[in-house]
Parts: structure tokens; C-alpha cells; sequence
């Protein structure tokens, strides 16, 4: 006899079809997106756990995330600010050979997908490289779910 055992629901997952309340203006946890040379394009509002990467795309902030999140390409690479920087965990392994790959590598880069907002991260820049590396050989640009 097998027992499977059901994957708790992720906030990513719950992005991914739609379901998410977000916060009532001036309740959330602002996020502010900047381009490579330091123009704001845009302040958003996030919840609790949401991730860089998705927030982006539903904010429709040009981030291009090829691999939907799937830590197997560098698109999503966003530079954060040092002392929001200090606030995550470490890269993981796969983060950080991903990373490698990234235009525009910085000691504070991450890739959007595997950063999840928490409170302390309020008012936190997310800059956007000048370039991405794309792997994907038909061009593919993933759009929002």
C-alpha cells in the first residue's frame, strides 16, 4: 500500500491562479523597482511571503523570469540594496549557480524568484540589471499567469 502525503500550498502556487488578496493601500510592505541606472519604475505594495519575481510580473515591472521560477536560469536576477541584502537567508546552492550565470553580478544579487517579502524588508529597492542572460534558445518570454 502507497500513502501519499499532499504538498502543503505555497504562496507561489496560490499566485499562480489568481487567488491572492492584496493589501488595502498603505497596509502593505512597500517595494520600490528601479532600472539599471537608477530610474524608479514603480512602488508597490506586497504581502507577507509574497516573492520579488511574481510581484513583478503581476505589477507588470519588466522582469523576465524564463523559467517561471524553477531556479534554473538567471532572468529574474534583481540587485537589493546591502542592508535589505543582509535581511535574507543565504543563497542556495542552485540559487547560486544560477547566479553565476547573471549579467551584471553584485555582492547583493539575487534572483527574484527565491526572495519572499517579509516585514523587514518595507521600503526595500529591487534594481533591474541593464541585461539578462536568456538560455532559452526560441526567445521565449514567460508572461503572468
Amino acid at each position: 500500500m502507497v500513502t501519499r502525503v499532499a504538498e502543503p500550498t505555497t504562496i507561489r502556487q496560490v499566485q499562480r491562479h489568481g487567488n491572492v488578496t492584496r493589501p488595502d493601500p498603505g497596509t502593505g510592505i512597500k517595494l520600490h523597482f528601479k532600472d539599471s541606472k537608477g530610474k524608479l519604475l514603480k512602488t508597490i505594495e506586497a504581502n507577507e511571503g509574497d516573492d520579488i519575481l511574481s510581484l513583478a510580473h503581476e505589477h507588470d515591472i519588466d522582469l523576465e523570469g524564463a523559467c517561471e521560477g524553477s531556479v534554473a536560469c538567471s532572468t529574474c536576477h534583481v540587485v537589493l540594496s546591502p542592508e535589505h541584502y543582509d535581511l535574507l537567508p543565504e543563497p542556495s546552492d542552485d540559487e547560486n549557480d544560477m547566479l553565476d550565470m547573471a549579467f551584471g553580478l553584485t555582492d547583493t544579487s539575487r534572483l527574484g524568484c527565491q526572495v519572499h517579502v517579509t516585514r523587514e524588508m518595507d521600503e526595500m529597492t529591487a534594481t533591474l540589471p541593464s541585461a539578462t542572460r536568456n538560455m532559452f534558445v526560441d526567445g521565449k518570454k514567460p508572461t503572468h499567469h
